[in-house]
C-alpha cells in the first residue's frame, strides 16, 4: 500500500472525547504518514492527548508523528486537513444553553443543534468557525475543514458563505440506524443500498434496498408481525441520556412512511410534540433529558480513561472506531474514492431544498475533493419537517456573523421548542447577557 504525506491539523485536539478517537483512527490508516498537529486553547489538555497519540503511534508502528502546538496559526500552517472539534465556552456555556431555557419551561434531550440552546451554541461559534476559516485562507488555503462540531450545518454554512476554504461536516448518526436496519434484515451493512437526504440530525432513509427488495417495506413487515430492534441495555449511569431506543423513530416511521437516520435524543429537538408536557417531556418515547452534570461526567470519565492509558493502569486501546475522518482525509491525499456521509453546501444533491443550504447525502470522496451524490427531491412530508429548520440555519447564521437581535428572535420564534411568542425576546436576551463573553457582535 503506497503511504501518502500528509500535515494534518486538530483544532480542539485536546478533546478528551474526540482525540483518542481521531488518534487511533488515523494511526490505523496506513496511507497516511506525516504529521498530526494538535491545536487547543487547553493547552495542558492539548499536551496530554499528544502524550497518548505518541503511546498510540508506537503501538501501530504507525508512520504518524504527534505534536501539540499551542498557537492556532502556527498549527494551521501548511496543513493538508484541518479538523476542527470544538465548543466556544465549553460545558460552562452550555449550561446557560439548556438552564436558562428551562426557566421558561422548555426541556431540551440535547441542546447543541436546534432549539434554544443549539441557536445560543451557534450565535457564539459562528464567529469563532469563520476566523478558524479566515486563518486557513492565509496559511493552508488549499486544505479542506473538517468539521465534528455542532450546530454542524449552521458552522459549515457559515464557512462556505464567508471563505473560500471548502469544507464539510461529518457525522456518525447514520451508522447506528444503518447497523441495527441491516441486523434486523440480516443483511451487512455493506449489502444495504441507501438513499439519504436531509439536514444534520435530521436525515431520512428515503430508500433502502436489499437483495433487490425494498428494505423500509420488509421493516414494515419484521414491525407489524411483533418483531424487535434489538438494542442494547439501558445504562444505569450518566450514559443512559446518550442511549436511543427507537421509540421516537419509529413513532416517525409510521407516520411519515421513511425512517428517520439519526438518533432519538436528536430528532425529539425538530418537532413541537415530543419534549412536550403530554409527551412526559420525551419520556413517553424513550428520550431522557440531558442535563450538564451529564456532560460534566461524560468529560471527567474520559479525562481519567486517557490518563490510565498514558501511565499503564489501562490496556492501551488501538483499534479502529467507524467514524469516517481518517478515510475521507485518506481519500483526498490518495486519491483512492471512497463514498461517505457528508455535510455539504446544497449544489443540486436535494432539488427542493435552497441551493447552499447545508445539506446531508452521500458523497463521493477523491482526488478531485468531495461532492454530493444527488438524491433528488424530499417527499412532500419529509420536506414540511426539513425546510423550516433549513431556513432557520440561514436566520441564524445571519445573526451570529452581524449581530442581529431581530434576526436572532426571528430565528427562536421559529424554532419548534420555543412555544410562548411574549417570551422569545427576553430568552434570546437572557442567554445573549449569560454568554456576554463570547458574543461581543451583539452590543449591549
Amino acid at each position: 500500500m503506497v503511504s501518502t504525506t500528509v500535515r494534518i491539523c486538530i483544532v480542539g485536539g485536546g478533546s478528551y472525547n474526540w482525540g483518542p478517537i481521531l488518534l487511533r483512527d488515523l494511526a490505523a490508516t496506513r496511507e497516511l504518514t506525516g504529521t498530526v498537529v494538535l491545536n487547543d486553547l487547553d493547552v495542558a489538555a492539548g499536551e496530554e492527548l499528544c502524550r497518548l497519540g505518541r503511546k498510540i503511534v508506537e503501538a501501530t508502528g504507525s508512520g504518524l508523528r504527534i505534536e501539540a502546538i499551542p498557537d492556532q496559526r502556527e498549527a494551521l500552517r501548511d496543513a493538508d486537513a484541518v479538523v476542527v472539534t470544538i465548543t466556544t465556552g465549553g460545558l460552562a456555556a452550555m449550561r446557560h444553553d439548556l438552564e436558562i431555557p428551562l426557566r421558561y419551561g422548555i426541556r431540551q434531550s440535547v441542546g447543541d443543534t436546534v432549539g434554544p440552546g443549539g441557536l445560543s451554541r451557534a450565535l457564539r461559534s459562528v464567529p469563532v468557525m469563520v476566523e478558524i476559516a479566515r486563518t486557513m485562507e492565509e496559511v493552508c488555503s488549499d486544505s479542506w475543514l473538517i468539521n465534528l462540531s455542532n450546530p454542524m450545518a449552521a458552522l459549515v454554512r457559515a464557512v462556505a458563505k464567508c471563505t473560500k476554504i471548502k469544507v464539510v461536516g461529518l457525522c456518525h448518526e447514520l451508522f447506528g440506524v444503518r447497523r441495527v436496519v441491516a441486523h434486523v434484515l440480516d443483511a451487512t451493512e455493506g449489502e444495504l443500498e441507501l438513499q439519504v437526504a436531509g439536514t444534520n440530525h435530521l436525515t431520512w432513509l428515503l430508500a433502502v434496498g436489499v437483495g433487490g427488495q425494498d428494505g423500509l417495506a420488509l421493516l414494515r413487515r419484521h414491525l407489524a408481525a411483533g418483531g424487535e430492534i434489538p438494542l442494547k441495555p439501558p445504562a444505569a449511569d450518566h450514559m443512559a441520556p446518550f442511549q436511543d431506543c427507537w421509540r421516537l423513530k419509529l413513532a416517525l416511521f409510521d407516520a411519515y412512511g421513511y425512517l428517520p437516520a439519526a438518533g432519538d435524543r436528536h430528532l425529539a429537538e425538530f418537532f413541537p410534540y415530543f419534549l412536550s408536557e403530554g409527551a412526559g417531556y420525551g419520556a413517553h418515547y424513550g428520550v431522557l433529558i440531558t442535563r450538564i452534570d451529564h456532560r460534566e461526567a461524560m468529560v471527567k470519565a474520559a479525562k481519567e480513561q486517557v490518563r490510565a492509558w498514558i501511565d499503564g493502569r489501562s490496556l492501551l486501546k488501538t483499534e479502529r472506531s467507524n467514524e469516517e475522518v481518517a478515510d475521507v482525509i485518506a481519500a483526498l491525499a490518495t486519491g483512492r474514492e471512497r463514498v461517505a456521509i457528508v455535510n455539504l453546501p446544497n449544489r443540486g444533491q436535494i432539488e427542493n431544498l435552497p441551493r447552499e443550504a447545508v445539506v446531508e447525502t452521500f458523497g463521493v470522496v477523491g482526488a478531485s475533493g468531495i461532492r454530493g451524490i444527488a438524491a433528488g427531491a424530499l417527499p412532500l412530508g419529509i420536506l414540511s419537517t426539513v425546510q423550516p429548520h433549513v431556513v432557520n440555519q440561514e436566520l441564524i447564521v445571519e445573526a451570529a456573523l452581524t449581530g442581529d437581535r431581530h434576526l436572532a428572535v426571528q430565528a427562536f420564534l421559529g424554532d419548534p421548542l420555543v412555544a410562548e411568542f411574549r417570551s422569545a425576546p427576553k430568552l434570546v436576551d437572557d442567554l445573549i447577557t449569560a454568554n456576554r463573553a463570547y458574543l461581543p457582535q451583539f452590543t449591549a
